[in-house]
């Protein structure tokens, strides 16, 4: 595929979910009235569970108080999917692209956000691929531990949501849900693979050539009336 310019915006500090979601909302809607290019957006949220649609409330086995206490957010979203966990040291990308205009319908874009996966941890040194019937990436030397999940929205042809891929979050807060609905499979991330956390720039490098390449873009700076916060702004 082919799609031409897309605008990269990085945010480089801790962006609330609540904050990261409205800046979604407000991009897809200049992205479906043809104001903007295609947008991925690359953040870090502190951490929070996320519940997409039809996700079933015991897919959160903590309980209240003791998320409280561990300063974990739960929030219920329009995504796809089952119940997941951003927080520190976790890429989340979300892709804002109008699907019509890269000829893709959603499965094939789904299998293309877990390729730029799958590349990126290449890149970083750990060999991870899919599995049938499920959605994510998963690595094949780590007891085949998912280090990559995707849930997605698409209005009017414009995605929004995305991904999420486990450089170095604390992976112990996974004991909190069932994550994504699979009570069987582990979760891991690159740095317990590799015995060390790669840089968060490496990393991030790492998934942003990873996505021009599987989606055939090049990136341009952000510069068409980005939402800054007060703890930080966008770069390219």
């Amino acid at each position: 595929m082919s799609g031409g310019a897309c605008r990269l915006v990085i945010l480089d500090d801790l962006t609330p979910y609540d904050e990261g979601h409205a800046l979604q909302l407000d991009i897809v809607e200049q992205r479906k009235r043809s104001e903007i290019p295609d947008t991925l957006i690359l953040l870090e949220h502190p951490p929070v569970l996320t519940l997409g649609r039809n996700a079933d409330e015991q897919g959160v086995v903590a309980s209240a108080d003791l998320l409280k206490l561990r300063g974990i957010d739960v929030r219920r979203i329009e995504r796809g999917g089952q119940v997941t966990y951003h927080g520190p040291g976790q890429i989340v990308g979300y892709p804002i692209l109008n699907l019509h205009g890269l000829g893709l319908g959603v499965a094939k874009y789904v299998a293309a956000l877990e390729e730029v996966m799958i590349l990126a941890a290449r890149t970083l040194g750990v060999a991870s691929d899919r599995k049938d019937g499920t959605t994510g990436v998963f690595s094949i030397s780590d007891s085949g531990g998912k280090i990559g999940a995707i849930g997605v929205r698409v209005t009017r042809g414009v995605t929004y949501h995305g991904f999420a891929f486990n450089v170095d979050p604390d992976l112990s807060h996974y004991d909190f849900i069932v994550p994504c609905g699979m009570s069987d499979t582990p979760v891991t991330s690159i740095a317990a693979i590799l015995g060390e956390a790669p840089p968060m720039k490496a990393a991030r490098d790492a998934i942003v050539e990873s996505f021009a390449e599987v989606f055939g873009m090049g990136f341009v700076r952000p510069e068409f009336g980005l939402r800054r916060g007060p703890r930080g702004g966008a770069r390219r």
